[in-house]
């Protein structure tokens, strides 16, 4: 008769840890926030926590590189089903935000992550990686769709760098001023450039 595992894997915790330092850097801010504090709220010791990441810095670029992870294979997963601009659009405006991670449920949070690498120069590499990936993704995606419509080639690299500056823009100005900047704004905004430049 085989064992029932009761210990958690090596994604489980990671993932514990990826939740409990999401609700300890929105409660206590990313530079109060002890390794203490993130290994208490998932449950975890000190040991757990240096068991999985070397130090906070870590755990950051950690959550920072799942995330693109996690957001490249949902959109993937749609475009796989969704190849039409107009149709993958819609499928990302009804998509299940719930089932994000931290960062995904969390536009400020995110930010705050990508600003705290940021300000150290040599972690910035880490955050050029993936932004590198974030890009070859909406490239793809612009790709797929204009091809399967059937439309001008487009400059994809150079399309992708607008379309995330656009969404970096839109989160930050709902950030600001939410009452002016709907949730669906970016796509809002995908689906008017859409239908301006007859891309279907």
């Amino acid at each position: 008769m085989s064992r029932v595992r009761t210990r958690p894997t090596r994604d489980d915790t990671r993932e514990k840890l990826f939740e409990a330092a999401a609700q300890v850097f929105e409660e206590q801010g990313i530079g109060g926030a002890s390794i203490e504090a993130i290994a208490a709220a998932a449950g975890f010791t000190r040991g757990a926590f240096y068991s999985n990441f070397k130090s906070k810095d870590e755990l950051i670029i950690a959550m920072l590189e799942d995330h693109v992870e996690q957001t490249i294979r949902r959109n993937l997963e749609l475009l796989a089903t969704h190849r039409n601009v107009a149709d993958f659009i819609e499928a990302l405006r009804s998509m299940d935000r719930s089932r994000q991670d931290p960062l995904g449920r969390s536009p400020l949070l995110h930010m705050e992550m990508i600003l705290f690498v940021a300000r150290a120069e040599q972690r910035r590499p880490e955050l050029a990686k993936r932004l590198r990936a974030r890009r070859k993704l909406v490239a793809e995606i612009v790709a797929t769709t204009v091809k399967s419509g059937g439309n001008r080639p487009l400059d994809t690299a150079w399309t992708s760098a607008v379309l995330l500056a656009l969404e970096d823009g839109f989160r930050l100005h709902r950030l600001i001023d939410p009452e002016t900047t709907p949730a669906d704004s970016f796509l809002r905004a995908v689906t008017d450039l859409q239908r301006a430049i007859g891309v279907s």
